[in-house]
């Protein structure tokens, strides 16, 4: 085993590569972003249709209402995944031109909204005017709102890179002049679409969104079988058992079923039929990464529980919490489980095991598949449960879920606790037979500083030290960002922090003295230096089980931030 993990290790550059593609990067943070009205718009779906599991339903004219907010939101989705995903891409883009040339995301977001409309709408004409269908406006345009969300900033970067632009005369007031100088790109990627669209129709006799889900349906069938769904799900916990955050690069390739599947269930569901599609997102939060990616949330619970190793135990107690909730970076890199040989087969195999589990009950127990989206720090039972419309057969895979991954995970569990209370009997021995040396003494240990002595004088505002902490789901830098927040208040220290998920970082950025990174941003770290040097933004990374008892230890990770930002200073002046 150690074998293959050693093997696996040397292909990290190239998966790290890839999960910083600037592309995939584009459709993780668009979404992101997005995720506030997915959620939103979800509410009122479950208020709609959650009563009629019961009999009531609501009055035509209240149901109406409920469901006016939804198609409202969720109904327009791809309208908005178009702007979004091009404007994150925009910014990826602008850290290649110079800070006096930059191109206007919001210019951007207006071009690529309507090369959407374009090539995702029907328009049609009756005797009250010009109307449009919105049928590929909701998560069916989605990969056609990709593909618009590429292509509008790449323009706009060719022009703003060879400078073809309109050029106002110094005179004209700045707001104008860039008013200007949107002209040409604006024009140039809007007549784009525009004829793409006339010339696409005559070929093909329908619009690029429509086309895009009949070319691929063969696809998105196949990922929904037992193969499909190894791949999908075995993928995330094979890049995240290699240190790379998987659903990083997995997320973007399926995000748009998805929300397409979802969408095609609910109706299903209100139509009285039998929701089948599997690839969901809550397939993915409550089911294959039950308590976060491998499956977690039962060897969490082993080790709190049932673990003799004291530090297994401790790591098991403190990560309990978070895990339930979906934030299992603390066990992740605690205990450590990825590329750790031990846990390679049960972390990859446990989440594919469930969700075929989860498939045999959709198909052969009538269970429905995903009806609802919910958030993702649902904890994974309830989440199943609701997620799926508060069926019996829901709770009875709970419990054969957890009975699975016990088994799954016990052997590897039991040999890996052996193996730790071995090391910890032979430290124990090693103090008892020198007591002068101290065999705990962490090797990752930050140099000693006075907590108070916050260093004003490299802030921007002189005044307050402002901490950004990043990692992938805004889970363990919450952790880390409010156990410092607690300490300045208590001590009345001038620090303030904040987080932020990668992809929800980029307004927060800017304003910040520091950022700090959490352990899976390695893949990112090249990006994200490149975000923090142009907005003049210390950057530091850190290690598995350093960041994790940094979120445990308030003191020590200010005195490791306030150490950091002072060598990074003395290294500037060196220079």
């Amino acid at each position: 085993m150690n074998t293959i993990v050693k093997q696996i290790e040397k292909a990290q550059p190239f998966f790290k590569k890839l999960s910083a593609n600037i592309y995939l990067q584009a459709v993780r943070d668009g979404f992101i972003s997005l995720m506030p009205i997915i959620i939103f718009s979800s509410l009122f779906i479950l208020v709609s249709a959650v009563p009629n599991i019961w009999g009531f339903y609501w009055p035509t004219n209240v149901n109406d209402g409920l469901m006016k907010i939804y198609n409202y939101s969720m109904g327009v989705l791809s309208l908005m995944a178009a702007a979004n995903v091009a404007r994150a891409l925009t910014k990826s883009l602008n850290l290649r031109l110079p800070k006096i040339n930059q191109i206007p995301t919001a210019s951007v977001m207006f071009a690529a909204q309507i090369a959407f409309l374009l090539v995702a709408v029907d328009p049609f004409t009756n005797k009250l005017g010009l109307f449009f269908t919105e049928g590929y406006m909701g998560t069916k345009g989605l990969l056609a709102a990709f593909l618009v969300g590429f292509i509008v900033p790449n323009l706009y970067y060719v022009c703003f890179k060879n400078h073809i632009t309109i050029k106002m005369p110094d005179q004209v007031p700045q707001n104008i002049s860039s008013a200007f100088a949107n002209i040409i790109p604006f024009a140039l990627s809007t007549s784009f679409f525009g004829l793409f669209d006339v010339f696409f129709r005559m070929a093909t006799g329908t619009n690029l969104a429509a086309w895009i889900i009949q070319v691929l349906a063969p696809l998105f069938t196949a990922a929904d079988g037992y193969v499909g769904l190894a791949i999908v799900y075995g993928a995330m916990a094979f890049f995240w058992f290699i240190g790379i955050q998987g659903p990083s690069i997995v997320e973007p390739a399926v995000t748009a079923i998805y929300l397409t599947n979802v969408e095609a269930n609910m109706k299903v569901f209100q139509a009285g039929g039998h929701a089948t599609s599997i690839l969901a997102q809550g397939t993915q939060y409550f089911v294959a990464t039950l308590g976060g990616t491998g499956a977690t949330l039962v060897i969490t619970y082993m080790f709190a529980l049932w673990a003799k190793s004291k530090e297994l135990k401790a790591v098991g107690r403190a990560a309990a919490i978070p895990v339930t909730f979906g934030v299992n970076e603390p066990i992740l890199f605690g205990a450590p489980l990825i590329l750790n040989p031990i846990f390679f087969i049960p972390f990859i195999g446990a989440p594919i095991l469930n969700v075929w589990l989860f498939k045999i009950f959709v198909d052969h127990f009538g269970m429905n598949g995903f009806i609802y989206n919910l958030p993702w720090t649902t904890p994974g039972p309830i989440g199943l449960f609701m997620g799926v419309g508060f069926s019996i057969q829901a709770l009875i895979l709970v419990v054969a879920l957890l009975v699975m991954d016990t088994a799954v995970y016990y052997p590897f569990f039991k040999a890996y606790d052996m193996q730790k209370v071995a090391e910890e009997a032979e430290k124990d021995k090693a103090v008892a037979e020198n007591p002068d040396s101290d065999a705990n003494v962490a090797t990752d240990a930050v140099v000693a500083t006075a907590a108070g002595d916050i260093p004003l004088g490299l802030t921007k505002d002189k005044k307050e030290l402002n901490i950004l902490v990043i990692c992938a789901g805004g889970g363990t830098s919450g952790i880390l960002a409010n156990a410092l927040n607690k300490m300045a208040k208590e001590k009345d220290l001038p620090v303030e922090a904040a987080a932020a998920a990668y992809g929800a970082h980029s307004d927060l950025l800017p304003d910040m003295d520091v950022t700090v990174l959490a352990p899976q941003m390695d893949a990112m770290k090249d990006s994200l230096k490149q975000e923090a040097d142009h907005s003049d933004v210390k950057m530091i990374t850190t290690t598995g089980k350093q960041y994790i008892d940094l979120t445990r230890h308030a003191d020590k990770a200010l005195e490791f931030i306030v150490n950091k930002l002072q060598d990074n200073d003395d290294e500037g002046e060196a220079k």
